[in-house]
């Protein structure tokens, strides 16, 4: 699969963007991991064209995330070009490594974002969509790619029409998350439309596939059963990086990896703190690890009272001491596997 010059290989494995999520410390470890490209959190267009010091440390990425997508958002053509060619200069602008393509984000479902008429908003509009995307590609020099939704509503499931508009405006990749707006993230994703897509004879850019890969086995099935040229993969993720280890064993193997042990974890776990910290320093470095280390040791038995101690504590000084403690108490007990455990 390749996105422009970008060759990620055969049944590429992404990371999706994820808000207060997707942020460096994570990336590295996803990429390590195996994931063959990794997004930034996503970036509002206004933010970037008002110089919010929040939007622009986003833009800040390191030669080990590359490959890296840019994701910005917005409603209004001017600001998302202008925003568009902030990120396609980001190395000049932020320092680092930079964006190796431009991804548009016309798929986020919260109401504060799509209620404002950007993310899966646009869906209303295609022919807005479809114009800012046209827009965005004549205004940079690095590829431009596009994620989105089915439709607003199942009355509404406009993907197989709209992915032809907008390769035709060049954009050189697309992910589509099998669920409309309106369903936010509930229900089961919907797949039978990426496929429609993915077959569709004109369609000769990558399509990428989302939606409910949370296990090494979801991924296999959806490039044997819907013929994507890569999966990315969102939720699943969180405390759990190594899922891509998983998925790329499996893909090359045919077998499943053996599971990763308490104390694997814990290590992985500290690696994640301290690099979390060297980012964004002792307050907030602890404070968004929580819905990591929340995640990182789910299955494990009588955990429940060390967990609310790993996801209240403060002091950074502490938290790896209970993170030996874990490895001591719990050695390698066995943990349910990825699918019970993540249930996504």
């Amino acid at each position: 699969m390749k996105i422009g010059t970008i060759d990620l290989g055969e049944r590429a494995v992404l990371l999706a963007p994820m808000e207060d999520v997707t942020d460096a410390s994570f990336r590295i470890l996803c990429r390590e991991a195996g994931a063959d490209m990794v997004y930034t959190e996503f970036i509002s267009a206004d933010g970037l064209i008002r110089d919010a010091k929040k939007a622009l440390a986003k833009m800040v990425t390191s030669d080990e995330e590359a490959p890296i997508g840019i994701q910005i958002y917005g409603s209004e053509l001017e600001p998302m070009v202008d925003a568009a060619r902030m990120a396609d200069r980001a190395a000049e602008i932020a320092g680092g490594h930079g964006a190796d393509l431009i991804d548009i984000n016309f798929g986020c479902p919260v109401s504060k974002i799509a209620g404002r008429g950007a993310g899966s908003g646009m869906m209303k509009d295609p022919d807005k969509m479809v114009a800012i995307t046209e827009a965005i590609v004549k205004a940079v020099r690095k590829p431009v790619t596009v994620k989105t939704r089915l439709g607003w509503d199942d009355k509404s499931k406009i993907i197989v029409d709209l992915a032809e508009r907008l390769q035709d405006v060049g954009i050189q990749g697309l992910t589509i998350h099998g669920r409309t707006r309106s369903q936010m993230y509930k229900g089961e994703a919907d797949w039978t439309l990426i496929g429609a897509v993915k077959n569709n004879p004109r369609m000769h850019i990558p399509i990428i596939g989302n939606g409910d890969i949370n296990s090494a086995e979801k991924a296999r099935e959806a490039f044997d059963r819907w013929g994507v040229d890569g999966i990315m993969v969102g939720r699943a993720s969180f405390g759990h990086p190594w899922i891509f280890s998983e998925i790329k064993h499996l893909l090359r193997t045919g077998e499943p990896m053996p599971p990763m042990g308490v104390r694997e974890r814990v290590a992985l776990a500290k690696r994640h703190f301290v690099l979390s910290l060297a980012l964004k320093g002792p307050v907030t470095g602890v404070y968004e690890m929580r819905r990591h280390l929340s995640c990182y040791f789910k299955g494990l038995p009588d955990f429940k009272e060390t967990r609310i101690r790993l996801v209240t504590e403060t002091d950074p000084e502490e938290i790896p001491r209970i993170l030996d403690y874990i490895a001591e108490r719990w050695g390698d007990t066995p943990l349910e596997t990825a699918t019970s455990v993540y249930g996504l």
